[in-house]
């Protein structure tokens, strides 16, 4: 399902989207203002912050400089700081939606319910959808459970808004121990009450296993995970088939993690709408209300990562404790975020400690994996994705890739038989997807196996992703091989339009040309091929053919082309 922005969000969006480029008036410290802005513009906050900081101790009254500052500083997670500017901010006439995050976030967390009706009094304000979930969590606070009432049914009867004011009413009733009036906005259908998402059916669970309904629960637990090997799912499904409540350190518990929620879940629903250097603000807000909640943690990690702070989304996502169900999810986004690093033997660490803390967790062997086969540790890399397949069950949608990632890393082991046979059972799961239709296809092709099918896979492949260079690629050299050089020459240049810079296609190209009796272009693409830095080996044949030609070199291999061509055709 595509999500719509509501209207009554569309105007959070654009209202924080003008705050962030609003230009400050020029600052005394120049060089730190203009090294904090492109450090902001950026979504690198904790530099923004440094500069910022700097800035304002030049120019402490400038309330554009303020403005800024202040979003740095919620951006780095550090909101009492954010909060410190923004009351001056404030007093100085300045309006600013983000002054005003900071401000309920640090009010939601010390529990100060009049501090944030005073906010909303003075109209320092949000968004439509916030603004109404925080006051109403804030009336719960304040023990007024009609007040808070009345206003969760004001949001839901907003134009867009009705899903979430549903979800958080049913969590403040659960909260305030009408279990079974939450359970029966769970139960209405999802146009007028929840939408399944893995949140809200978890918590449904939970409020049906506290009812002690555990048959009901048994049955929606298996429609909706079937045997998913998740900890938290694992866990959930034990404790509802022996009849017991479930360990409940993950709900909603306080109106602060009601606001917390509210803060996190904006900054889920507007991913793809807005940019992820805005989105982490609610995020932060979220993890400072609630910094036990790991899912406000590993949502904002992941932000993190989108904006390519990936030393600092490490951190975060090792913020989640051992002990909480989401630990696993936390530390295969922390492996991850330290692949993207770099820092590759760390990644590996993390995620063999997780293989032997959670040795029936398929997840943390396929991601291993991956980081294995990165690193061309193919053989760590096999036995990675083995050990994952085998605690999937049959019916796992990710089996596919993890046979296709399998055939892969067998087939640089030289382990054809082997490969070919993944990368079967992955399009026996997963009919037609071009990516294994060309690994495949291609890796015949160069075997000089089973042309005729070879080339039909990857017309399959190409008709499927057109504008894929690797695909494009695969089908120019199946042409080649077989000889029709002519045929070979389109598709080829179309490759080498797609991925300018890829030294294979290059070289492809060079050799196509020669065929076709173009040997300046030919000898043109090869030293482009070189100058892109091929694997050596690569980079050895190709100065051997500026040396000597083509065709000496296929007869240094002890075979011409022209046979093996023809053997090519013969196979088919």
């Amino acid at each position: 399902m595509i999500f719509r922005i509501p209207p009554a969000l569309r105007l959070t969006v654009c209202a924080a989207t003008l705050a962030l480029a609003m230009p400050a008036a020029a600052a005394p410290n120049a060089g730190a203002y203009l090294a904090a802005r492109q450090a902001a513009i950026s979504g690198d906050y904790a530099a923004a912050a440094i500069y910022f900081r700097d800035a304002l101790l030049a120019d402490a009254n400038n309330t554009a400089l303020m403005e800024q500052s202040l979003t740095a500083f919620l951006g780095v997670g550090q909101v009492e700081s954010a909060a410190g500017i923004a009351r001056p901010f404030i007093n100085a006439g300045g309006e600013s939606q983000i002054a005003n995050i900071a401000l309920m976030a640090q009010a939601a967390r010390a529990q100060d319910w009049d501090t944030i009706f005073d906010l909303l009094e003075a109209g320092h304000e949000v968004g439509p959808l916030l603004d109404g979930l925080v006051q109403a969590w804030a009336y719960l606070g304040n023990g007024d459970k009609d007040g808070a009432m009345m206003r969760f049914d004001e949001v839901v009867d907003t134009p867009g808004l009705r899903g979430f004011g549903q979800q958080h009413k049913a969590l403040a009733l659960a909260m305030s121990g009408d279990l079974g009036g939450a359970n029966a906005i769970y139960d209405l259908p999802p146009n007028i009450g929840i939408v399944p998402t893995r949140a809200s059916v978890v918590a449904h669970l939970q409020i049906l296993a506290q009812l002690g309904e555990f048959e009901r629960a048994g049955d929606i637990i298996e429609r909706a995970f079937g045997e998913d090997p998740d900890p938290e799912l694992v866990a959930l499904r034990s404790a509802i088939m022996a009849g017991a409540v479930p360990d409940l350190s993950r709900v909603v518990a306080t109106p602060s993690d009601g606001i917390a929620y509210a803060y996190k879940g904006l900054s889920e629903i507007l991913q793809g709408e807005a940019n992820e250097s805005y989105l982490l603000l609610y995020a932060q807000a979220a993890r400072f209300i609630a910094p036990h909640d790991a899912d406000a943690q590993i949502a904002t990690a992941r932000l993190q990562n989108a904006l390519g702070q990936y030393d600092a989304a490490a951190q975060t996502f090792a913020q989640v404790v051992t002990d909480d169900p989401a630990f696993h999810s936390a530390e295969i986004g922390r492996a991850e975020s330290l692949r993207l690093a770099g820092r590759f033997d760390q990644a590996i660490e993390v995620l063999s400690q997780l293989t032997r803390s959670h040795p029936d967790l398929p997840l943390s062997y396929a991601s291993l994996g991956d980081v294995f086969r990165q690193q061309e540790q193919f053989e760590d890399a096999a036995a990675a994705y083995s050990s994952a397949l085998s605690g999937y069950p049959e019916d796992a949608s990710i089996r596919w890739w993890l046979l296709y990632s399998r055939g892969i890393t067998n087939e640089r082991l030289d382990e054809w038989d082997a490969a070919e046979a993944d990368f079967r059972a992955s399009l026996a799961l997963n009919p037609g997807h071009p990516s294994v239709l060309n690994y495949l296809g291609y890796s015949l092709v160069v075997r000089g196996l089973k042309f005729d099918e070879a080339l039909g896979m990857i017309e399959t492949a190409v008709a499927a992703r057109p504008d894929n260079g690797a695909i494009v690629d695969s089908l120019a050299w199946v042409y080649y091989k077989l000889g029709r050089y002519q045929d070979a020459v389109a598709p080829m240049e179309r490759a080498a339009e797609l991925e300018p810079n890829d030294p294979i296609i290059s070289d492809h190209l060079g050799d196509v040309y020669w065929m076709v009796g173009r040997k300046i272009e030919a000898r043109f693409q090869w030293r482009r091929a070189l100058s892109f830095e091929p694997e050596q080996a690569e980079a050895t044949r190709i100065r051997r053919k500026l040396s000597i030609g083509l065709e000496s070199v296929y007869a240094e291999d002890g075979v011409t082309h022209a046979t093996a061509v023809e053997m090519a055709n013969d196979d088919n």
